[in-house]
């Protein structure tokens, strides 16, 4: 075992890791292995049990936020579908609900109970569609809630990002009774949508604070001082990636009249977005009405790089390939956007905005490279890892990567990275500021930037009846073999690559060779597929000459030796004899238990964590200082966790007795049986 070496371009060496294994590039083999581990519990870096409400059974943003934000999960979201397991799968579902659950419609209040003022937040109600900002089982934030929102529009590029998640878990899930279930609330808020389409451009016009990192977007100023509309890119965008997919829903359902309609709203969104590129290729954040483009480098006025649009446009493909390069070759062209790795919203700082117009010196978050003008977002950094994959940037995404892996093994995944990423001295989470607790954070948005490193090697491209990979292995790794499966309907795909360049040589299916006829993808239809694929690729044509690896942060090691397995406290012990009596008991069922008893082993595995945790040597830190009070509070994180599932799992024996069916009261006596 393998656990650090310096010469990552000797093809020779072999990596035997947890979730991965192959030959050639170490360093980037280990950041695939323990990129996957964010979506497991494990006792080394942040994972989902850490961000799981068991009250709910949902995800929440964490570090100190109890809710759902669409902009600060979308990132994680889209890049983690394929590779999430149960009970992850439908926790990820159940958090995308509290949104569905509350959408708008013309008529609810964004909190029904709410007997405040009806300018209040919580008293918005939202126009038939919409969705919001965050979200909770009960209750919704229709607008963008920081900031003046009394001058803030309906959130659409959010709602319209909550479509793209939708249809991506629908697509890979393959449920067609989620499928029917979903599509009429999903057509709400495509209509909702429709409704600020200027039928003059096609574009859509929007006021302030309605961009997924909003309130940066400041709309037009008015000549009497107010704020009014433009044609907001990020909408655009967005909207048509949502369309791209609902289009292939429609082919599914066989909907001949909507899959006609749908058609013709991609067509004329696709067609329209030449308007929104600057004459170097690359896309602006807005357009007034007069003309007046924002968002362009060198002009005096907004002249300024948006990060956000673009990553997104080349990331969630709906530009070609020639426009995806033009988008990268301006960031690359660029420093400024990346000073320290990771993609800024925008660079140089905002003169748009309604807290300053005409001003780039904004004071308090709204300083250049703070929140949201400048700032860092791992949600948008992960939209970046896949436009960097589509493009086979992968030294840029080694760092990216490298960079976030210190942060998480310091158990710092703070949101935003402050300082324009350096993230000296981060205004949420440092030691003096409100929400520093015990110098931890864990939150759902830096979860992109590892999952979009796993999605990023083959892309995972949901069609209505098949799947589209397009191998994107680092040219460093000669041979990649991916031990974990790939959700495809029904179907699980256990993919390896033997690498040697972009494009297709041979491609076999469980050892039978596979008729396939593009040259830089792999076309797997569903209904060929055996119900375990083990899909090997070979792919030829030679990668340019990669970037010797920085050297790995190591400590603390997925792949450990000698970590010693601490004994639970009494406050632990009691639970974990339950869950493992409950496994044992469940594995004696004939069937009908998959989920529950993944649910129960998901919850061991994060007491586990939390048992080699606690033996565990962290290291000093990386990039903030761990002594021994942040170790104790990092242990404690990973018991937390453990206890959050413990919970999850009890509150759901709780509803299957009080109220589940003959099978679920079955189980809920099971695990009655294992508590005694």
């Amino acid at each position: 075992m393998c656990l650090s070496c310096r010469n990552s371009q000797d093809n020779s060496q072999q990596y035997e890791g947890k979730f991965c294994s192959g030959s050639g590039d170490i360093n980037y083999l280990r950041l695939i292995d323990e990129s996957f581990a964010f979506l497991n519990p494990n006792p080394v870096v942040p994972n989902l049990s850490m961000i799981y409400q068991p009250e709910w059974n949902t995800f929440v943003e964490g570090a100190g936020w109890d809710a759902w934000w669409i902009q600060n999960s979308y990132g994680f979201s889209y890049s983690a579908t394929p590779f999430l397991k149960e009970p992850w799968f439908s926790i990820l579902q159940n958090s995308w609900d509290l949104f569905w659950n509350n959408q708008g419609d013309g008529k609810r209040m964004g909190d029904p109970n709410h007997k405040g003022k009806p300018t209040d937040l919580m008293a918005l109600v939202a126009p038939d569609g919409s969705l919001g900002d965050a979200a909770r089982p009960t209750n919704i934030i229709y607008k963008q809630g920081d900031g003046n929102f009394a001058i803030h529009d309906w959130f659409y590029e959010a709602t319209a990002a909550g479509i793209v998640m939708q249809t991506e878990i629908l697509l890979t899930s393959r449920n067609t009774e989620d499928i029917e279930y979903y599509l009429p609330k999903m057509e709400r808020a495509c209509d909702f949508i429709e409704r600020v389409r200027d039928q003059k451009n096609n574009l859509f016009l929007v006021g302030p604070a309605c961009n997924l990192l909003a309130p940066s977007y400041g709309g037009v100023l008015q000549p009497d001082g107010t704020f009014g509309k433009g044609y907001l890119t990020g909408v655009s965008i967005n909207y048509l990636a949502a369309l791209d997919r609902m289009v292939e829903l429609y082919k599914m359902t066989g909907n001949k009249e909507k899959l006609a309609e749908y058609e013709r709203r991609q067509k004329i969104t696709r067609e329209s977005l030449p308007q929104l590129l600057t004459p170097a290729g690359y896309f602006v954040k807005s357009i007034e009405p007069g003309g007046i483009k924002h968002g362009v480098l060198g002009q005096e006025k907004y002249g300024y790089l948006e990060g956000v649009a673009n990553a997104d446009a080349a990331g969630l493909r709906v530009v070609d390939q020639k426009t995806a390069e033009s988008i990268y070759k301006q960031i690359a062209g660029f420093p400024d956007i990346r000073p320290f790795d990771f993609l800024l919203t925008n660079a140089p700082g905002l003169d748009d905005t309604y807290r300053g117009w005409g001003k780039t010196d904004l004071e308090s978050i709204f300083e250049f490279g703070c929140w949201v003008n400048g700032g860092v977002w791992g949600t948008v950094e992960g939209r970046a890892i896949l436009m960097y994959s589509r493009l086979g940037k992968f030294a840029d995404i080694y760092r990216s990567g490298i960079r976030n892996m210190k942060w998480s093994k310091d158990i710092r995944m703070d949101a935003p990275w402050t300082q324009r990423g350096e993230n000296t001295s981060n205004n949420w989470y440092d030691k003096g500021f409100w929400l520093h607790g015990e110098g931890v954070a864990v939150m759902v948005d830096n979860f992109a930037i590892p999952a979009a490193t796993i999605r990023g090697l083959f892309d995972y491209d949901y069609k209505s009846d098949r799947l589209i990979l397009r191998p994107q292995v680092p040219g460093s790794i000669t041979q990649y073999i991916q031990k974990e499966p790939v959700r495809f309907g029904e179907k699980s795909l256990y993919i390896s690559c033997k690498n040697g360049g972009p494009e297709i040589k041979s491609v076999r299916v469980n050892g039978k060779k596979l008729k396939n006829p593009a040259s830089r993808e792999v076309v797997l239809n569903y209904n060929e597929l055996p119900e375990n694929a083990k899909i090997e690729i070979v792919t030829k044509g030679g990668w340019p000459v990669a970037e010797a690896t920085a050297e790995y942060p190591v400590i603390p090691a997925l792949l450990a030796e000698n970590t010693q397995k601490s004994e639970l406290p009494d406050t632990l012990k009691a639970q974990f004899v339950v869950l493992t009596k409950f496994d044992e008991l469940l594995s004696k069922e004939a069937g009908g238990a998959d989920f529950e008893r993944a649910f129960v082993r998901a919850a061991v595995e994060a007491f586990n964590a939390y048992l080699y945790r606690s033996g565990m040597e962290p290291g000093p830190g990386y990039f903030r200082a761990i002594d021994d009070q942040r170790k104790h509070a990092m242990v404690r994180s990973f018991a937390k966790a453990a206890i959050g599932m413990y919970r999850g799992v009890e509150n759901r024996m709780k509803n299957y007795a009080d109220k589940g069916d003959a099978r679920q009261k079955h189980l809920a006596e099971l695990f009655s049986e294992a508590m005694k």
